[in-house]
Formats: C-alpha cells, sequence, structure tokens
C-alpha cells in the first residue's frame, strides 16, 4: 500500500510542477537537437562538491529579499567538472529581470540564461556518474559523426523528485552550434 501511495504522490507533484519549455529542432539516433529560449534561474557553485540544493531551496521557499515563496519547478541542472560542481533551479516564467527576488544567501547568483541550442539525449531510473559519463559519451559519439560542433561541457537535468520511484526522467544536454 505504500508503495502505491508514493507512486500516485510522484504523478500529482510532476503534474503540479511547471517544465522548463524547449522547442524540438530536430530528432535522429536516439537523440534531439532543441532550442531553449531565455529563463531566470537560481545557481549555487562549488569547488569542494556540495550539490547546494539546500541552500537553492531556501531560496525558493523565501529565504530572498523579497521573502518570496517561488514554486518548485522542473529540470533541476547540474554541472560537474573536476574543479566545480554547480545546481541551479530554473525559475517559473512568470520571473524575469525585474521582478525575481535576489537572494539573501551570497553564494547563490541569480541570472537570466542564454537562449541556447541543445543537443540532448534521455534517460530513465537514478541518475549517476556511470550513467552520466555513458549518456554524455553516446551523445557526443552521435554529434562528432553527425559532424554538430559542441560548443562547452555537458549539463546533467534531473526531472522528478528523490521520491518518485517509477518513470523517473533525466537527460544529458551538450551545447551546441546549430543553424
Amino acid at each position: 500500500m505504500r508503495i502505491i501511495f508514493f507512486i500516485l504522490l510522484s504523478f500529482y507533484t510532476m503534474a503540479q510542477t511547471e517544465t522548463q519549455s524547449y522547442e524540438v529542432l530536430k530528432n535522429f539516433s536516439g537523440c534531439e537537437i532543441r532550442f531553449y529560449p531565455p529563463v531566470m534561474m537560481a545557481k549555487y557553485s562549488s569547488d569542494n562538491g556540495r550539490s547546494g540544493f539546500g541552500k537553492l531551496f531556501k531560496y525558493i521557499s523565501g529565504n530572498n529579499d523579497g521573502e518570496t515563496k517561488i514554486s518548485m519547478t522542473t529540470p533541476v541542472h547540474m554541472e560537474k567538472s573536476e574543479s566545480e560542481n554547480s545546481m541551479a533551479f530554473v525559475l517559473p516564467k512568470s520571473f524575469n529581470k525585474e521582478n525575481t527576488p535576489k537572494p539573501n544567501d551570497a553564494s547563490l547568483v541569480v541570472y537570466e540564461s542564454d537562449s541556447s541550442h541543445y543537443a540532448a539525449i534521455e534517460y530513465s531510473g537514478y541518475t549517476d556518474e556511470v550513467k552520466e559519463k555513458e549518456n554524455t559519451d553516446k551523445l557526443m559519439k552521435i554529434l562528432n559523426e553527425q559532424n554538430i560542433k559542441i560548443l562547452g561541457d555537458s549539463k546533467i537535468l534531473v526531472y522528478n523528485s528523490p521520491y518518485k520511484i517509477v518513470f523517473r526522467r533525466n537527460e544529458i544536454l551538450i551545447p551546441i552550434s546549430y543553424n
């Protein structure tokens, strides 16, 4: 009975969460080329391996200059490198440069992302370093075979809360040059 409750809770919370918009421009070889318009984001970066989830959650829970409660959205963006890790929350579409509250925590940065083209590949289950590397390598191979220019490092997108057990969605995005 408990498992059914968590499955239903997962579907309910997913249905209530705004998702970052993008336009699919092309599908091939199990991946997509997407265009992402600008969006407001809150980001935490660290050189000590901390994710910053708690700090970001406090920000959207009202730890900001307007004490504004901000709805959780999907996906959560993560970037990992040898020198730095970051996590970013996408803010709801109702926020822009003028009305986005400033964080009270100086370790957070709020900014408007640039519009960009990305190649994307989706995978399921809980994400981990093995899946992230495997899917990044797979996507890079496809892009190289298609002679698509890669413009930067990959991002990991996680769409589900840790409480969602089934039908999980994760993606690897790689910035590309696309006309």
